[in-house]
C-alpha cells in the first residue's frame, strides 16, 4: 500500500499557505491524502472584496471554496466534520478525540498533519492540534504515524526549537496559488493575481518552502 497523509485542520484556507505545496508533491508520488475540516470557517469576518456573502450565505460559500481548494491541490479524500467554527477549544473534548481517532483507526496514516498546539496563534488551530495529539499520543508507540506540525506564534523557536522537516514546494506554486485564490471570500491579495510570475525569485521565496515541527513525543 502507498502512503496515506491525514491532515487535520479547522477552517477552510488552513491548508492552502501551509501546506497545499507538500500535500500536491506527495500527491504526484503517489501519496493518498485524507483532509479532515473540523468546521466551515463560517465565523469568518471576511465576506470578500467587495462583499459577496452575507453572515448566511457563508458557510455555503466556503464549503465551495474548500472544494475548489482540494481540486487545485489533487486531494482525493476530503472529510467535512461538523464542528463549529470558533469553538472548538469548548467542544466536549471526548468527542473530538474519538471523531479523529476514528479516522486513525479507519486510515491507518502512515504522516498525519496538524497545528502545534500552543503555537498555532488561533484557539481554533491550538485546540485543533491539541486533540490529534492526544488522540495520536494513545495510540501504542509501534502504530504511531509522525505527526507534522505548523506553528507561527512569535518566539516559537525559543520555545520549541526550530523546524525540523522543510519542504521545497517551487514546482508545485500553481497548485498552491490555486488552493488559495479558491478561497475568494477570506484572500483578495494583489501578489497572487493570475499574470503573476510564479518563477520570479521573490514570488519563490515567500512561497516555496512549508515548514513543519515533528512533534516529539515522549
Amino acid at each position: 500500500m502507498g502512503r496515506h497523509i491525514l491532515v487535520v485542520l479547522p477552517h477552510p484556507d488552513d491548508e492552502a499557505f501551509g501546506v497545499s505545496g507538500t500535500l500536491a508533491k506527495e500527491i504526484q508520488d503517489g501519496a493518498l491524502v485524507t483532509y479532515a475540516c473540523l468546521t466551515l470557517g463560517e465565523m469568518g469576518r471576511n465576506m470578500g472584496n467587495p462583499p459577496f456573502a452575507t453572515r448566511v450565505t457563508l458557510p455555503a460559500i466556503r464549503k465551495l471554496e474548500l472544494e475548489a481548494s482540494c481540486r487545485a491541490i489533487g486531494i482525493q479524500d476530503l472529510r467535512m466534520m461538523g464542528f463549529h467554527d470558533k469553538t472548538i477549544e469548548f467542544e466536549d473534548q471526548a468527542l473530538l478525540d474519538a471523531r479523529i481517532d476514528a479516522l486513525l483507526q479507519e486510515l491507518k496514516p502512515s504522516l498525519v498533519i496538524t497545528f502545534y498546539p500552543g503555537y498555532s496563534v488561533h484557539p481554533d488551530h491550538d485546540a485543533c492540534g491539541a486533540a490529534v495529539i492526544r488522540t495520536v499520543g494513545r495510540l501504542p508507540k509501534d502504530q504511531r504515524p509522525p505527526v507534522y506540525c505548523m506553528a507561527f506564534a512569535k518566539n516559537l523557536e525559543e520555545n520549541i526549537g526550530k523546524p525540523d522537516v522543510f519542504h521545497d514546494v517551487k514546482a508545485f506554486l500553481k497548485q498552491k496559488m490555486e488552493s488559495i485564490k479558491a478561497h475568494r471570500s477570506q484572500f483578495q491579495i494583489a501578489e497572487l493575481s493570475d499574470d503573476k510570475d510564479y518563477t520570479s525569485r521573490e514570488f519563490q521565496e515567500r512561497f516555496g518552502m512549508e515548514r513543519y515541527w515533528t512533534y516529539p513525543f515522549k
